[in-house]
């Protein structure tokens, strides 16, 4: 499901969405609206959600957006969710903005792992895999780093800090897919 739901308006116009995109903190908007949204503010900063005010550093256009890309008004709202996530897509962000954004990264990217369409990279898709398997390995394994045994219950922060890490570090490679996705070349 990589479109809005069907029966959601867009939050800016009240309208159907046309052209919509997914922001990072998962909300939907016309394309046209959340540009406007940032022009109206300072075009040097990313703008901020209008619905939950954080700060929007990556916006993924809908599948159907990509593909009406041939009409003139879609092609020019690709082109500025290209030189808006140009500008503040590659950013390297806080980790507070990582934790929160991986909800959206993690379900976007099992979604598209999961979907036989779609083509996620090879090198990206094992590098994916590997991280988890070892993870995975890690917390099952008996040799940890804080013991449980000795320890108990405050043993198991070193799992739940490896799981945090591969689950970053998983998001951040997703992320890198998308911004080159859909920040242009």
């Amino acid at each position: 499901m990589n479109s809005p739901p069907e029966n959601d308006l867009c939050s800016i116009c009240h309208s159907h969405f046309t052209a919509p995109c997914q922001a990072n903190c998962s909300h939907w908007f016309c394309g046209n609206c959340i540009m406007q949204v940032w022009r109206h503010g300072s075009t040097l900063q990313p703008c901020k959600c209008p619905l939950c005010r954080r700060p929007i550093s990556l916006l993924v256009p809908s599948e159907d957006t990509i593909r009406d890309r041939n009409d003139s008004t879609v092609a020019d709202v690709l082109g500025n969710l290209e030189t808006y996530n140009r500008l503040f897509g590659g950013r390297s962000t806080s980790l507070v903005q990582r934790m929160q954004d991986l909800p959206f990264l993690l379900r976007r990217l099992l979604r598209e792992m999961m979907d036989p369409q779609r083509t996620l990279p090879l090198v990206i898709r094992a590098r994916v895999y590997i991280a988890m398997i070892l993870s995975a390995i890690y917390i099952i394994s008996p040799i940890d780093i804080i013991p449980e045994g000795v320890l108990g219950i405050v043993g198991l922060l070193d799992d739940l800090l490896i799981a945090l890490i591969a689950f970053l570090h998983v998001a951040a490679l997703y992320r890198s897919v998308l911004y080159f996705r859909h920040a242009g070349s």
